[in-house]
């Protein structure tokens, strides 16, 4: 077998080396816990060190209790195909194998599809095609592409959950109390529909004869884990606007340049009550919140809940630096949280995905109800309001 990859300093690859540690000791495969483990710090790293890795998660059809011999194989041609570096294991015990490929130059675009391919090659050798087809492979990079790059997949956060299995173990921990905060996000929103129901209707109607144009803004937002969703507010824009304004707001804002108004020399980057695009109606519910209301329905529907960090737009998320991702996937996006409560727009972009995090760290339903009788408050003061 010929090793998969010695990276070169620049882009490209080395030629096959043979490794010269025990192949014994390398079949031994980590076990799970160890493994994620393993990813755990990986993922670390790579934040740090501006440098990425890829997951290979390799999956058996119908497991491998009936697959002893393929796996042995398996186990072989990995161990003879991969750097010292990497790391081999069990991303789930018993159902499928793991490789962390590490220390990957960001410069390597295309790293999953030169990865894909040399892993096919060298399975198919040590399998033969017909056994190879029973395997299902995947590949998730980390991060997936540099910053501000763009995607070219169209979901920019398809590999988030498979890549962050920690949380799963985290979810699991916190099932009941997760149930219950479900079954209160249900009972408000219903009741804040049902009680804000003439409120709606005068805001739709002042919405409506203000400016052309539909009463509803419909817009995709990334929920928890990527997911997208149809994120809802009351049109407080003119219709049918350049979304450019709010790209370069929302990029400056991310490197933590925005100011409070117009930059100098460049009137294109406007903080949101200076937007030019918004309507006479649109300043009123913006700056009450009154536009937020939709949402409700947002989370009736379980994209969103009661209390969570606020869902970010695919461009923004594009813009993220690595350990912003995170803030997308301890929870689900909320219509108020603790960044909104305690700093609205008066904190930087930094310090606002910090306060998610630890809101998540820390999360409790005891925390939600103090964020929920906090948040009328801030509506009403308009402190720090958009």
């Amino acid at each position: 077998m010929t090793n998969l990859l010695i990276p070169k300093d620049t882009v490209g690859w080395s030629q096959p080396v043979k490794p010269a540690v025990d192949k014994i000791a390398e079949q031994d495969f980590f076990a799970q816990s160890l493994f994620r483990k393993m990813l755990c710090l990986e993922r670390g790293r790579a934040e740090r060190s501006g440098r990425r890795l890829v997951l290979m998660v390799l999956e058996a059809q119908g497991g491998w209790t009936n697959r002893l011999g393929s796996l042995d194989k398996i186990q072989n041609a990995l161990s003879d195909s991969t750097r010292q570096t990497d790391i081999k294991g069990w991303y789930e015990d018993g159902v499928s194998v793991g490789v962390i490929f590490t220390e990957i130059a960001l410069a390597e675009s295309s790293i999953v599809q030169i990865l894909s391919r040399k892993v096919t090659q060298v399975l198919t050798s040590a399998l033969g095609q017909h056994e190879f087809t029973k395997l299902k492979l995947s590949f998730h990079a980390f991060p997936d592409n540099p910053p501000g790059s763009g995607h070219s997949n169209g979901d920019p956060t398809d590999d988030l959950s498979v890549l962050y299995p920690d949380l799963a173990v985290e979810h699991k921990s916190r099932r009941l109390p997760l149930l219950v905060k479900r079954c209160l996000d249900i009972a408000g929103s219903l009741a804040a529909l049902i009680v804000l129901s003439p409120v709606m209707a005068v805001i739709a109607l002042a919405v409506k004869l203000s400016s052309p144009g539909p009463v509803l803004f419909r817009q995709v937002r990334l929920g928890q884990s990527g997911r997208g969703f149809t994120f809802l507010k009351f049109r407080s824009m003119k219709a049918n606007c350049d979304p450019a304004i709010h790209e370069a707001y929302v990029k400056s804002f991310i490197a933590n340049k925005a100011q409070g108004s117009a930059q100098s020399g460049n009137d294109k980057v406007f903080k949101m009550q200076s937007d030019p695009r918004i309507t006479r109606v649109g300043k009123f519910i913006r700056r009450t919140s009154l536009d937020e209301v939709p949402q409700f329905f947002n989370v009736l529907a379980g994209h969103m809940s009661l209390v969570g960090p606020r869902p970010p737009l695919p461009y923004e998320f594009e813009n993220y630096e690595t350990w912003h991702r995170r803030r997308l996937l301890a929870m689900k996006p909320g219509i108020t949280g603790y960044w909104q409560v305690e700093g609205r727009s008066r904190v930087k972009f930094d310090d606002m995905v910090r306060m998610d995090l630890a809101y998540a760290r820390n999360w409790s339903l005891w925390n939600d109800l103090k964020i929920l009788v906090k948040t009328p408050l801030a509506v009403f003061s308009g402190s720090g309001a958009c």
